[in-house]
């Protein structure tokens, strides 16, 4: 949807002058995968699809909302403790009383919203909803916020009114992306560092199989749990040091916890430990502009996710060694696994035969049509008028 229509929808429903437009854009993670929780490094960027809002003080305690892609409408009193029960509205509720929590006066609005985020595709559509309100209703109503605020608010929407309970990186990305720039960020410390991200002669590509297995149990939780198991015993092996996370282990810390450690403990300890090793060797690489050797690193990590991690599946294995076989630079899982995209580092003269041949090995083997989806880096939150 292009600004001119969303202007139109706005003016239409709304009428009176023209409000703003705002924008915050969904993330694509180039390296480091369940390393947030063990305190470890992130490496996202900001895309430039995403989610825009028209908003509008309206001089009342009223919120009206129309959401254009769900054709979806809702009031509520901006103060009200309870809010609207449909999801797309809570967050816009719950980033509004984040905002007032954190001293900007929030009061009733009128506002249209609009994205183009592909859904299911782990490009983090909620994260850019977050964003793009948490930035224009802080402009709207005079708030002196930080981005880092912008963040928290969107995190702590997540939490509160939504109920899942995410980490800091898909706010972040869409906060603070810049185009043509890549992010490395320390989820322990939220020290961050922009790294260039111009690949001339390569694209980025997603492919997204369009499967997400349900799985028995709680693997999240499974994995998480066998990373602080680990930690916990290096500490107990070295009391004088502070081992909080696994961030804080060596690989000979990892060797020596094999002896009180579970093989499947240490299995996924070790895929964490070269994760880490990874996404530093990508921000040395993307320094000098060796995007042959991101990619290596890129199918390193889809090696370990898939067979020290498992969080694989069938289909995002097939489309890993798909790549390989079309001699893309780089193919790896994006996300937490057991479906969703692969993301690949294509160079241009490949990307036709590539693509295609993606899309009809996958529709022969597993009778779905995988759908292909070209990412370019872009903008973080912004006023667009």
């Amino acid at each position: 949807m292009t600004k001119a229509e969303l202007l139109r929808i706005f003016t239409e429903r709304f009428s009176g002058t023209e409000g703003t437009i705002y924008a915050s854009p969904g993330r694509i993670n180039l390296i480091g995968e369940h390393t947030d929780y063990n305190g470890g490094f992130v490496f996202p960027g900001a895309v430039q699809q995403g989610i825009m809002a028209v908003i509008r003080p309206n001089n009342t305690s009223i919120v009206r909302a129309y959401s254009c892609d769900l054709n979806d409408y809702a009031e509520w009193v901006v103060d009200d403790p309870q809010g609207p029960e449909a999801t797309c509205f809570r967050f816009v509720y719950g980033v509004a009383r984040e905002l007032m929590e954190r001293g900007v006066a929030v009061k009733g609005f009128d506002t249209v919203f609009a994205g183009d985020v592909p859904l299911g595709a782990g490009m983090s559509s909620s994260a850019a909803l977050e964003s793009c309100f948490a930035f224009g209703l802080n402009d709207a109503f005079g708030g002196a916020v930080s981005k880092w605020d912008m963040v928290l608010a969107g995190q702590a929407t997540e939490h509160k009114y939504i109920g899942c309970n995410c980490g800091i990186m898909d706010q972040f990305a869409s906060v603070f992306g810049q185009a043509g720039k890549l992010m490395r960020l320390d989820c322990r410390s939220r020290e961050f560092e922009y790294f260039p991200f111009e690949p001339k002669g390569y694209r980025l590509v997603l492919v997204n199989s369009c499967v997400k297995h349900e799985l028995a149990g709680s693997p999240y939780n499974d994995r998480r749990r066998s990373c602080e198991n680990v930690a916990a015993a290096i500490q107990q092996l070295h009391p004088d040091r502070k081992i909080e996370t696994l961030r804080d282990c060596t690989w000979e810390d990892l060797e020596e916890a094999k002896a009180t450690c579970s093989a499947e403990d240490i299995q996924r300890a070790t895929f964490v430990l070269g994760e880490k090793d990874r996404v530093l060797a990508v921000c040395d690489a993307l320094v000098k502009g060796d995007y042959e050797e991101v990619g290596r690193q890129m199918y390193l990590t889809h090696q370990g996710l898939s067979k020290d991690y498992e969080v694989s599946c069938e289909e995002l294995d097939f489309l890993n060694d798909i790549a390989k076989e079309c001699g893309v630079t780089g193919s790896r899982i994006m996300g937490g696994g057991f479906g969703g995209c692969t993301i690949n580092l294509v160079k241009d003269e490949l990307y036709k035969a590539f693509t295609k041949r993606a899309v009809e090995a996958f529709e022969e083997r597993f009778h779905i049509t995988p759908k292909i989806i070209d990412v370019v880096i872009g903008d973080g939150s912004r006023k667009l008028n």
